[in-house]
């Protein structure tokens, strides 16, 4: 009896990747590649016209947020499994990915088969995080999917406000700018700022700068 074989969407608007993807999976008895998109635009309609098992869907992208589209991907189509493949591996990316109900994250300059043996694994109902991602996570307790939990973001850490005032600190922005901006007092600034600090483990401002530009909280 043959094996049914794994079913893959691909979004990305690199169609050089697209197409080198899709050779790969050419080569492989049990994965299927069946289509791409340039956007997320119109994914939902797309996974119901072509029933993938898998959609690897870029993060920088035109068009609709791909955060929102995997969030809508799950409720709409839960049969259906995201995998997340983008030239960043940022905390708020791998976060925003976990909190759209992504099975995996690998960067695109992972070697082929690292990706493909993760497809497999998300098929097969585990998650599947490249060693770059699970490097910059903590281990996470409970979770979706019974025993199945994946790595959760540093940033996760962070209250919606502290996250807020991270990213004005990112921008240069001073403790009574940041108060005026959010209508807090500079006090009040000043303990988001050691919350945020002890829970990075950062040591001063300039080092929150540094992180909050690393992980495109801000544009330079």
């Amino acid at each position: 009896m043959n094996q049914r074989k794994i079913r893959i969407l691909c979004v990305d608007d690199h169609s050089f990747l697209v197409d080198g993807l899709a050779a790969r999976f050419e080569l492989e008895r049990d994965l299927e590649y069946i289509g791409s998109l340039p956007s997320a635009d119109r994914l939902i309609a797309k996974a119901r016209e072509t029933r993938p098992d898998i959609v690897l869907l870029d993060i920088e992208m035109p068009g609709t947020d791909p955060f929102e589209a995997a969030d809508d991907l799950r409720r709409q189509c839960p049969e259906v499994r995201t995998i997340f493949l983008s030239a960043y591996v940022r905390d708020h990316y791998i976060s925003a990915a976990v909190k759209a109900g992504a099975w995996g994250y690998f960067s695109k300059g992972e070697d082929a088969q690292t990706i493909v043996d993760g497809i497999r694994k998300v098929a097969g109902g585990e998650f599947a995080f490249s060693p770059k991602v699970q490097a910059r996570c903590k281990p996470s307790k409970g979770g979706r999917h019974g025993k199945l939990v994946p790595p959760t973001s540093k940033l996760d850490a962070l209250t919606p406000r502290e996250q807020e005032v991270l990213r004005l600190i990112g921008r240069g922005m001073s403790r009574t700018e940041i108060a005026e901006t959010i209508c807090r007092s500079p006090k009040t600034i000043d303990g988001h700022r050691e919350s945020i600090m002890q829970k990075l483990s950062i040591h001063n401002r300039a080092e929150l700068v540094r992180f909050a530009i690393r992980e495109g909280m801000v544009e330079v």
